[in-house]
């Protein structure tokens, strides 16, 4: 997972080098084909490439949770301040263990909660900072309420892919859970790319945006996703979506390095707090699985 956080972090500033008013669903269900593509070779050799209907209904519903999370971040974008989504996204671990304690796959713990609300202050901090130490308000109008919908729908979803396990419904090994995710998921996206943004767009695309696109689909979503499948098998959904605290870690230490300037004494307390949370969360796993 940290490995994970340290590959989604990388894919902002990916992301940014791409051209202005191309489509994000549209891009995102290319970016989640491509990376179908780059995980099929790995299935044809799994003994559970086809899913059970069970399972396949699974994925759909988890497809819907994919669409559901990229649907409104989208869509609030445009509507939503920065700071008021990253404000919101804070809650996804905490209510990825809520998720899991009501469907069984959670164990009452009060040191994970603790942990939990001790990364969100730190991924608070680093929004802050971000947003140059400036006072925001958080106020649930249209488009912060539809993100934090978005943000359970989110959650879910590891929440979901541990439940399907742990009853049987989806495969043992990763490969096949990650394949079905994306193609599911994408094609979820893709129909709401289709309703909501103009596909003639994807052709102003310059050969640079393709070669970035191919990177997001290969490492920042084939290998993301298959990292956390395995995750999956051995961690709780809460401690999985606890390690979303780093990515905003990762992407500062970017930012300095592209604009050191901009280095000061406001990304100190955020960081520091999602580096102890995070070592915290390494050391109770050690000990768990010791």
């Amino acid at each position: 997972m940290l490995l994970w956080a340290v590959l989604v972090g990388l894919s902002f500033p990916a992301v940014g080098l791409m051209s202005e008013g191309l489509p994000p669903l549209l891009l995102t269900a290319v970016r989640f084909a491509i990376a179908a593509l780059a995980v099929w070779p790995l299935l044809l050799g799994q003994p559970e490439r086809w899913p059970s209907l069970p399972g396949l209904l699974l994925y759909a519903v988890m497809g819907l949770c994919l669409a559901g999370f990229f649907g409104a971040m989208f869509w609030a974008a445009h509507r939503a301040s920065a700071l008021s989504m990253a404000t919101l996204y804070v809650s996804v671990p905490l209510m990825a263990y809520g998720l899991g304690r009501r469907l069984g796959v959670e164990q009452p713990a009060g040191r994970m909660l603790a942990l939990l609300l001790l990364g969100a202050l730190g991924a608070l901090g680093l929004a802050w900072a971000e947003s140059g130490g400036q006072q925001g308000e958080l106020q649930l109008r249209r488009g912060e309420l539809l993100f934090f919908l978005g943000c359970v729908a989110s959650a879910l979803f590891p929440v979901l892919s541990k439940w399907g396990l742990k009853n049987g419904w989806l495969a043992r090994q990763a490969v096949p859970r990650t394949f079905w995710s994306l193609v599911v998921g994408g094609l979820l996206i893709a129909v709401l790319g289709l309703f909501w943004e103009a596909p003639q767009a994807l052709s102003r695309m310059s050969p640079s945006d393709l070669l970035i696109l191919a990177y997001l689909g290969i490492f920042s979503t084939a290998a993301t996703f298959w990292l956390l499948q395995r995750a999956t098998a051995l961690l709780t959904p809460g401690a999985i979506t606890a390690y979303s605290y780093l990515v905003p870690f990762v992407s500062m230490l970017v930012l300095f390095g592209e604009q050191p300037q901009r280095i000061g004494w406001q990304w100190l307390p955020g960081s520091v707090l999602v580096i102890l949370s995070i070592g915290l969360l390494l050391r109770q796993e050690n000990g768990t699985t010791t």
